[in-house]
Formats: structure tokens, sequence, C-alpha cells
């Protein structure tokens, strides 16, 4: 017999109930019960980064969160501050600079990235370079992804908006 847990959180805005294992990961809880698939299981020791979500606006790696902590909390995936348009200035200078190959460390590094420049708007290319070095990355090398957030950096320091890049088609 499997003993579960009432657990309620917001999640994206949206309020949720749930029955859950108490030994339930919270990034499975998202990925399986609430279909939210920008949190990545990478490594499921809390060593690469691509289950990084916000709980109570502080980023957490969700493989090493029980969903049970989250109960009575708010819980942002890339998923609502990609609606939200928290990230646009971030996700334009990603695809800029190519710094999203595969996708697969995306979201946790756009979430990292997002609080190092909440945090530390002056922050300099060797501080992005340490702040970013939690969230593994296997294809760009780093190189594009420092470039895509220090002209985020740049920018917000001279007041001005990363240019969405223009599809031709």
């Amino acid at each position: 017999m499997t003993l579960k847990k009432k657990v309620s959180m917001t999640v994206n805005g949206v309020a949720v109930n749930a029955e859950i294992e108490p030994r339930r990961h919270l990034v499975d809880f998202l990925r399986e019960d609430l279909h939210l698939k920008g949190p990545h299981l990478g490594c499921e020791q809390g060593a690469c980064g691509a289950c990084t979500v916000k709980v109570d606006g502080q980023i957490i790696r969700g493989c090493l969160f029980l969903a049970v902590q989250a109960d009575g909390c708010i819980v942002e995936t890339i998923e609502g501050l990609t609606k939200s348009g928290a990230l646009a200035d971030l996700q334009e200078s990603f695809l800029r600079h190519n710094a999203m190959q595969c996708g697969f460390c995306s979201s946790g590094m756009l979430l990292a990235a997002a609080e190092l420049i909440e945090t530390s708007p002056k922050a300099s290319r060797e501080e992005v370079r340490e702040w970013i070095s939690g969230n593994y990355c296997r294809c760009t090398g780093y190189h594009s992804i420092v470039d895509a957030i220090v002209d985020v950096l740049e920018a917000r320091a001279r007041g001005q908006k990363i240019k969405p890049v223009v599809a031709h088609v």
C-alpha cells in the first residue's frame, strides 16, 4: 500500500491540487502529471541543471526537491516564464548567438541566466561564466551562452532591449 500526500501549489499561475507519493521528485511531478516538458531529467543527481525550476522565486534542482516540499509554494517552469514574457530578451539573445543548439539544457540555462541578471545586473563575463557553471551544456562550449547573457546585461545597462531575430521565409 502506497501512502499518498495531498499537496496544493501554484504552477505557472494555475492552482494545482494533487495526491502524490511523498518521495516523488518535483521534476517528475511536473513532467509526468502536469505534462510540463520544459524541465528535463539529465543526471538525476543535481549536477547538470537540466531540471531547474523556480520555487517561491528561487531556482532549485527539481530532481533533488520533493514535490511534497512544494506544498503551498509558487512553482514556475520555463513554460510559465516564457508565456509571461519574463525571458523574452534572453531568449532573443540566445537565438541570436546560437546558444540553444540541441535545447536540452536551455530551460535550466535560461532560468539560471535570468536569476543572474536579476541579482547581479553588473556581472562581468567571468561572473557569468562562474554563475552558469552548474548548468551543463554538451553542445555549445559555453562561449555562445556567455555571449548571449553578456549582451542582455549590456543592453539592459543601456536601457535597451534585444531586438527580435528576423526570420526570412
